[in-house]
């Protein structure tokens, strides 16, 4: 495989789903999605039936301890095993370009392999590739044991840039229609479309190269964030997938270190990750936010009062006639307090923090959640994508569901490279039913 180690990326071999499978089926939704709501990924199952899927090839979080889960993983490696002996995937060496068409619009994309080599997922990292929330280690050893040893990877890994002027991808939108089309479908349960086309254009793949090098240039970088020309490059930050990106880390460090041969492991698939690359500016990319929900809250807990009483002096609730009220408030919100909304079964309203700590509401919020949780104050939290899942979760008996506003999807990579890692779930790159869903995949032993 063709590396370029100075920008941390390799042209990879990609494997898809060999013609005549319907994509339609094949292709599900990244597995941390719906983590609340099982009724979703039953319709899944019965969408897929018995046909080929990646369904079959991952384990959707819903069911993460789970009394079945050993079983599941080692059906997983089974069902890997069998796809490939049955041939059902087909060779595609080098990058594929994808347009993704959602409510927001045409997302564009670039799969490409990146190197776990220059990736730090710890705090204060000053690597190429870095994680851009706290990677939390205890989720991390459960995807050690469904990745470790699996003769696939299919990620539902996205990856920023900071492109202003769109060098990298640009080109390849402009010129798709001289490009070898892979695959073309409507993506299930309403989730809009996707096409992929081979980068079998010399011209282009130089391209790319050329302005990821540009990208990482210490003049440029130092010039677009008004830093010191010492101040470590950073090229990749994670968008979607970082405890999977850690994961594939993990496992790589831990062959690294037991090679008897230090110098022909470093050619190993396991150095690699498959990953779409997406640029920051790309109009159709847009940062919601995750809310939270707790479950089963203590009878003998009253949640609001006890978050005055973490804020003393600066917190004060106030309640709404409607969900939309609320949302509205949240939404429209501008100053230096932080507003969260409060969705449950008796009421609807908004806490407002007056001179936070944090920077972010998120922040906020998860300072005074992580005590309550700690606390017992309630059995379980979830992260939630969408209005409406937070509302009607929040509804639920026992339950409190609270709103986030987004952040301004400008402000990451500079917050990141000056402040470190943001917030556990302080954003989202679109809503749970616009991730990325699994497509391609690709081979982790060597042939």
């Amino acid at each position: 495989m063709k590396n370029y180690e100075s920008i941390a990326l390799g042209i990879p071999e990609i494997l898809l789903p060999k013609k005549g499978i319907d994509l339609s089926k094949w292709a599900v939704i990244a597995c941390d999605q719906y983590t609340s709501e099982p009724e979703y990924w039953k319709k899944v199952e019965r969408i897929v039936g018995d046909d080929p899927s990646s369904l079959n090839l991952i384990y959707p979080e819903v069911y993460l301890g789970a009394k079945d889960q050993d079983e599941r993983i080692h059906r997983i490696r089974k069902n890997m095993n069998r796809y490939l002996d049955q041939g059902l995937f087909r060779k595609n060496k080098g990058f594929i370009y994808v347009e993704r068409e959602t409510d927001h619009g045409l997302r564009k994309g670039l799969m490409v392999n990146l190197d776990l080599e220059q990736y730090d997922f710890h705090k204060g990292a000053t690597t190429l590739i870095r994680a851009t929330e706290g990677t939390i280690l205890e989720r991390i050893p459960p995807r050690v044991k469904i990745r470790e040893g699996a003769p696939l990877e299919i990620p539902h890994i996205m990856v920023l840039i900071d492109d202003p002027e769109n060098t990298v991808i640009g080109p390849l939108t402009q010129r798709k229609n001289k490009l070898t089309e892979l695959y073309d479908f409507d993506l299930m349960m309403n989730s809009g479309h996707l096409r992929g086309y081979g980068v079998d254009d010399r011209t282009l793949e130089k391209n790319i190269i050329r302005s990821l090098h540009s990208l990482a240039d210490p003049d440029n970088f130092s010039k677009k964030y008004g830093l010191n020309s010492q101040e470590p490059i950073l090229l990749y930050a994670m968008g979607d997938g970082n405890h999977s990106f850690a994961t594939a880390k993990t496992i790589w460090d831990k062959t690294k270190a037991k090679a008897s041969d230090k110098t022909a492991i470093m050619n190993s698939p396991l150095r690699y990750a498959l990953v779409e690359l997406v640029n920051l500016h790309d109009d159709a990319l847009v940062f919601e936010p995750i809310h939270r929900v707790l479950f089963q809250i203590s009878p003998t807990r009253n949640v609001i009062d006890e978050m005055k009483t973490f804020y003393p002096q600066h917190c004060r609730f106030t309640e709404t006639e409607t969900p939309q009220e609320m949302i509205k408030e949240v939404d429209s919100h501008r100053g230096s307090s932080h507003k969260i909304g409060v969705a449950s079964q008796k009421k609807y309203g908004v806490i407002e923090v007056e001179n936070p700590d944090s920077n972010l509401p998120a922040g906020t919020l998860q300072s005074f959640l992580n005590a309550f949780l700690k606390e017992e104050g309630a059995e379980k939290i979830d992260y939630v994508h969408g209005k409406d899942s937070l509302v009607q979760l929040g509804k639920k008996p026992d339950s409190m569901g609270f709103y986030l506003p987004a952040m301004d999807k400008h402000e990451l990579f500079k917050t990141v490279i000056l402040d470190g890692s943001l917030p556990r779930k302080t954003f989202s790159m679109g809503e749970a039913w616009e991730k990325r869903f699994y497509m391609e995949a690709r081979k982790l032993v060597q042939e």
